[in-house]
């Protein structure tokens, strides 16, 4: 009687398990990107707006429709356009995050609003959901399932826009935070290979990871700096440039002792 109780608690187990396993095998196996097409994909297989080949694409038009405007980013997604070629360097895949204590939400999306003119930055923006139940008391509810196959649907989440800006050029470590704070964000994410990327407050898991600096890094850096020597950067030039000070003013007052030694005496 126990063996067949523990049974059929796998057999529950499997069944609710297996499309999350489908879920996540298009994030891993396709390369997706979760933090942008998580919300969006998530909505389209859940209307079946994206349920087909893409041999017979009798939904081509209507996933078309359903991923909106980031459907040449989440395609991949529902196999429904190639894999994308990602020939990134071991250095644009590692990245430092960080949150900002005083961030300035109407700064960052008065920044961000619109295409910036001088290309100092790139915005990307893309579908979030939020779990209200982190704002809410915690409740504890209980319900009673009539059929394995019955889906609960997900009641406490929000879909709001998450905003990114993206440095065109690259910069050191501490250059980015500084340059996040003076935008307003949140938060930041500082790539390896320089790429600087300044993250809004309604998005989590600190934007996307992955660097798409305009011009960072460039075509011709096939040796980008080290992490220890970017990151200080700023701190190292600052110290240079004192003892270069230091030093000039130690040569300036040997030469005035020299030229005083050497000047005749009335």
């Amino acid at each position: 009687m126990g063996s067949e109780l523990n049974m059929s608690k796998i057999l529950i187990s499997l069944t609710f398990a297996l499309p999350l396993l489908v879920i996540v095998g298009f994030y891993t196996v396709h390369g997706c990107n979760e933090a942008v097409c998580a919300s969006i994909v998530s909505k389209c297989m859940l209307t079946q707006s994206c349920k087909c080949e893409l041999r017979n694409c009798t939904c081509c038009k209507e996933c078309f429709s359903c991923l909106d405007y980031l459907y040449a980013e989440c395609c991949s997604c529902v196999e429904l356009c190639p894999k994308p070629n990602n020939t990134v360097s071991e250095l644009s895949r590692k990245s430092h995050v960080e949150d900002l204590t005083e961030p300035t939400p109407d700064l960052f999306a008065a920044l961000t609003d619109d295409r910036d003119t001088l290309q100092r930055w790139l915005t990307f923006t893309f579908p979030v959901d939020l779990d209200i139940k982190i704002f809410k008391n915690k409740e504890i509810k209980y319900k009673t399932i009539n059929s394995e196959q019955e889906v609960i649907p997900l009641k406490d989440l929000i879909t709001v826009n998450c905003t990114v800006a993206y440095m065109s050029q690259c910069m050191s470590w501490n250059k980015c935070k500084a340059s996040c704070i003076s935008m307003g964000a949140s938060s930041y994410r500082w790539f390896h290979d320089g790429c600087c990327e300044c993250v809004g407050h309604t998005c989590i898991n600190y934007g996307i990871n992955e660097s798409r600096c305009l011009e960072c890094p460039g075509e011709d850096d096939d040796n980008p700096i080290e992490t220890e020597v970017f990151a200080g950067e700023d701190y190292e030039n600052g110290e240079a440039s004192e003892k270069d000070g230091k030093k000039g003013k130690t040569e300036e007052k040997v030469v005035e002792k020299k030229i005083e030694a050497t000047s005749p005496v009335e």
